[in-house]
């Protein structure tokens, strides 16, 4: 199961302006409607063409809503997501998945009200299903911060080092949105 993750920009609620908009309701309808980050929409698909293909779908959203559009393939990584970029690519056969560690985007994780902005704290009861997705489906106390490009040179990626947090995110991007 390939899943998606969509990062909404700082300045909108995503999943109310997903869900509002009839033509992108239909289209996640299907689909369990996660929120793993402060203001993300996470969901599984059957593989990286659907998830490719549903994040074609949305375009017009992503391109107004979303600042960041992820996909995780197990059998390209089971920890590393891929930018949308590369998810395309690999589905396309352009990239192999051999060829595809080399470039990435580094997020820290941050806990709400720890300097991100944001007062909410987790819901009592929160369920993680081992991947940081809230199975609740109420609002995670997680932020995605500070994005750091590295370039991996051996199996180890560079220490994230812009500040203190929890852990960390790393997406596998595209030579051409590396040096972007």
């Amino acid at each position: 199961m390939a899943r998606v993750c969509l990062l909404g920009e700082d300045d909108i609620d995503l999943r109310y302006e997903l869900l509002s908009r009839e033509t992108a309701r239909e289209a996640l309808a299907t689909y369990d409607l996660r929120q793993p980050y402060h203001n993300a929409v996470a969901l599984e698909t059957v593989s990286l063409g659907a998830a490719v293909a549903l994040l074609n779908d949305l375009n017009w959203y992503l391109v107004r809503f979303v600042d960041e559009a992820l996909v995780r393939e197990p059998s390209v990584s089971g920890d590393e997501w891929l930018s949308r970029d590369l998810a395309t690519a690999l589905r396309d056969d352009a990239v192999t998945p051999a060829a595809s560690g080399r470039f990435c985007k580094v997020y820290g994780v941050a806990t709400a009200g720890e300097g991100t902005g944001t007062d909410s704290q987790a819901p009592d009861g929160a369920a993680d299903d081992g991947d940081g997705v809230d199975t609740t489906r109420r609002g995670p106390a997680r932020r995605l911060v500070d994005p750091m490009f590295v370039t991996r040179t051996g199996p180890e990626l560079p220490t994230y080092d812009l500040r203190d947090v929890d852990g960390t995110v790393v997406v596998r991007v595209t030579e051409t949105e590396f040096g972007a």
